[in-house]
């Protein structure tokens, strides 16, 4: 049984076991059929819920289904249709010009090199982390919010900054897992380990292998 005095490499193994247990075939949480409509939602869900995106997409992806159609709607008509994600303002603009500079660059397909990707306007390395992984099959370490604060509540990382818990995530888990790992650790987020108002009970990997201070801090 797991212990959180436990090896660092028993520890990841176990996690590795229970996640996959949890989550055998994790989605990608952002409804999208090609790898353009993929890149809008991932951009979309800044600072908006995955449940938010799905629901104002439909109507966006029916508007302007690709690159040309994004630029035939023009930024006032994206921005109306994404209103309710946002920061909505800075949302249209970015969609608008990463949409003209895919059809003048990259022939209007989405590129597959992170270097191409964050190039793009308001594409940063996690979005474009997301895109590599889920639309091209390139192994990532997308980090958001849940995954910073579960490897460092699992005293995995050191919660220094996002690139650093990428760094050690990637150290520590095997390449070939990477793209699967990154949304079983969101989801049990999700479920099991939120910021706030984590349930003792439920938590079990915090129980089994959380830091000193989170298990005292949340009932153990």
């Amino acid at each position: 049984m797991a212990t959180p005095t436990m090896r660092k490499a028993e520890k990841v193994e176990w996690l590795m076991a229970q996640l996959e247990r949890l989550y055998p075939n994790p989605p990608v949480p952002l409804d999208h059929k090609n790898p353009f409509e993929l890149l809008i939602a991932v951009l979309l869900s800044a600072q908006c819920t995955d449940a938010r995106v799905n629901l104002v997409t439909p109507d966006l992806f029916a508007a302007g289904p690709d690159p040309a159609g994004m630029q035939r709607l023009g930024e006032d008509r994206i921005r109306e249709l994404i209103r309710t994600c946002g920061l909505a303002p800075a949302k249209a603009a970015n969609i608008y010009k990463l949409s003209g500079m895919l059809l003048d660059l990259h022939g209007g397909e989405v590129p597959d090199t992170f270097a191409a990707l964050e190039a793009l306007p308001g594409v940063g390395h996690k979005t474009a982390s997301v895109v590599m992984a889920q639309a091209f099959g390139v192994p990532a370490f997308p980090v958001d919010t849940h995954i910073h604060r579960l490897m460092w509540r699992w005293a995995l990382s050191d919660g220094s900054g996002v690139g650093q818990t990428e760094i050690d995530a990637k150290r520590l888990f095997p390449r070939e897992r990477w793209n699967d790992l990154h949304l079983q650790i969101i989801f049990y987020g999700r479920e099991y380990s939120p910021a706030r108002g984590v349930r003792w009970e439920k938590d079990f990997i915090l129980r089994k292998i959380g830091r000193a201070e989170e298990r005292r801090k949340w009932g153990g």
